[in-house]
């Protein structure tokens, strides 16, 4: 395969259905990359001391999706050698155990994908419109991002 047959590639989603790491992960896989970094990130069955029963999760998607590929381009302009993006995210019903975000990072060395991945969860925690709601056993509470931009301003 010639390299410019392997254009760098974003591949975005926003579904209700469970994310599958396999799929995720392959999605980013070059022949011109030595590296696959991936974050998963899962629903835990607690939360201070509550016991979490499951997550769910509401996005305004059309401006998640845009924030997320925004997040991608900067990814290209800090980290050049980066070949493809994948972040899924899932919306609805999160059962404990199972994966809310998986983003996946190839490149040609380990340093660029880790790095890349880091600053995409950490950036999409900050500044896309996903909410995030913990339903406890007898009560629920909607959680903001620490990170999130807007939840931290002054009021």
């Amino acid at each position: 395969m010639e390299e410019s047959e392997d254009v760098p590639k974003d591949f975005v989603k926003l579904k209700c259905e469970k994310l599958s790491v396999d799929e995720v992960s392959e999605l980013v896989v070059s022949p011109y990359c030595g590296a696959v970094s991936l974050f998963i990130g899962t629903t835990r069955n607690n939360f201070e001391g509550k016991k979490v029963i499951h997550l769910e999760y509401e996005a305004y998607t059309s401006m998640a999706e845009t924030e997320i590929k925004k997040i991608c381009r900067n990814v290209r302009q800090k980290w050049p050698s980066v070949k493809h993006i994948a972040v899924h995210h899932r919306l609805g019903v999160v059962p404990i155990t199972e994966a809310s975000v998986i983003i996946a990072v190839s490149s040609p060395h380990r340093i660029e994908s880790l790095e890349a991945v880091m600053y995409c969860i950490n950036t999409l925690k900050a500044s896309v419109p996903i909410w995030k709601k913990e339903i406890y056993e007898d009560e629920y509470s909607w959680k903001e991002n620490k990170e999130c931009f807007w939840a931290n301003s002054e009021k």
